[in-house]
């Protein structure tokens, strides 16, 4: 993959659709508020292509820094929601530690987790990640699998969708 340094530009990427509830002078497409993940990593540029090639997230910006190989990226998940990660500043006062991120991804329904699974079994191999959890039922009534990207954290994709707010 050939990673662009701002892909903010692309119009029709996965969440463009989502423009309901946004606030009065937001850009069309952009996302209403919510939780976004963050992460720092080694080789941020090459997490980013495991996360979109192998994974499936869509890279909608990838921006260098002057000092850094990537200051800012934001991944979308086609389903909603999305993280965002840069390269590992241990002198910045936002500083994580690459490799200890754990972040839950909600898939959609069994097809799509079906998907997702086939996809890492025949993308995973030989990228330096590995799939910890294999598919599986839980207890709590959901299908999901552990997955370890090459920087070491670790990423549940699952059907579960959290209980109803009260």
């Amino acid at each position: 993959m050939s990673i662009h340094e701002s892909t903010r530009d692309t119009a029709d990427h996965a969440l463009a659709a989502v423009t309901a509830g946004t606030p009065t002078g937001t850009p069309p497409g952009t996302p209403s508020p919510q939780v976004w993940p963050t992460l720092q990593a080694r080789d941020a540029r090459a997490l980013v292509a495991f996360l979109t090639d192998v994974v499936g997230f869509v890279a909608t910006a990838v921006m260098a820094g002057d000092d850094r190989d990537v200051a800012h990226a934001q991944l979308d998940w086609p389903h909603g929601g999305g993280i965002m990660l840069g390269s590992h500043s241990p002198e910045r006062e936002w500083s994580r530690e690459p490799g200890t991120c754990g972040t839950y991804v909600v898939v959609p329904d069994d097809a799509a987790i079906e998907a997702l699974d086939a996809r890492l079994r025949e993308r995973v191999p030989g990228t330096g990640g590995r799939v910890v959890v294999p598919l599986r039922e839980t207890d709590y009534g959901s299908r999901e699998l552990v997955l370890q990207d090459p920087e070491g954290n670790l990423w549940s994709f699952g059907t579960y969708r959290g209980e109803p707010r009260r």
